[in-house]
């Protein structure tokens, strides 16, 4: 056994790579991510899963039937997942996601300022919760005199935002 310690935090270079989803009808999914949200299809396995990538990675999202064909989502009150979260390179790409929301009358819950980054909230056909956001340049992120992060909640400027979208 070495004498070595081990580090309090993992290593901060740790990302998390992709997430797959238990859908009740695996056609209807399908179309939301790749048409809806634009990622495109990398692999399928027969009528049971897909797997959707942005940029020819292996894959971001993976959506599977295999328990829960013509299954039901969770009910409110119960534990699980609340959302997750798509990260966008910048603010173009974030107005991009959010005109095809619109241009698909996609529902959307919210759409928040946090100072660090904006997102838009959602939900996908079984009710996941997703979160689509751009992060602003680190060096812009609010601070507190202390240097501590200062996050926040404000609405988010959906106007402004949508002028990334004119000055292609």
């Amino acid at each position: 056994m070495t004498n070595t310690k081990v580090p309090r935090t993992i290593h901060p270079g740790t990302r998390i790579g992709h997430i797959h989803l238990k859908v009740a009808d695996l056609e209807r999914s399908i179309h939301f991510y790749s048409e809806v949200l634009g990622f495109e299809i990398t692999s399928r396995i027969g009528n049971s899963a897909a797997f959707l990538s942005a940029g020819g990675y292996h894959h971001h999202i993976g959506l599977n039937t295999w328990e829960s064909a013509h299954g039901s989502p969770p009910p409110r009150g119960s534990t699980g997942l609340y959302h997750f979260a798509i990260l966008l390179p910048n603010r173009k790409a974030l107005a991009r996601v959010f005109q095809r929301l619109i241009d698909h009358k996609w529902p959307i819950e919210g759409a928040s300022d946090h100072g660090v980054s904006e997102a838009i909230y959602l939900r996908d056909p079984d009710d996941n919760g997703i979160e689509i956001y751009a992060d602003r340049p680190k060096n812009k992120w609010p601070k507190e005199k202390s240097g501590k992060l200062a996050m926040q909640t404000k609405a988010l400027d959906i106007d402004n935002l949508m002028n990334e979208i004119d000055d292609s």
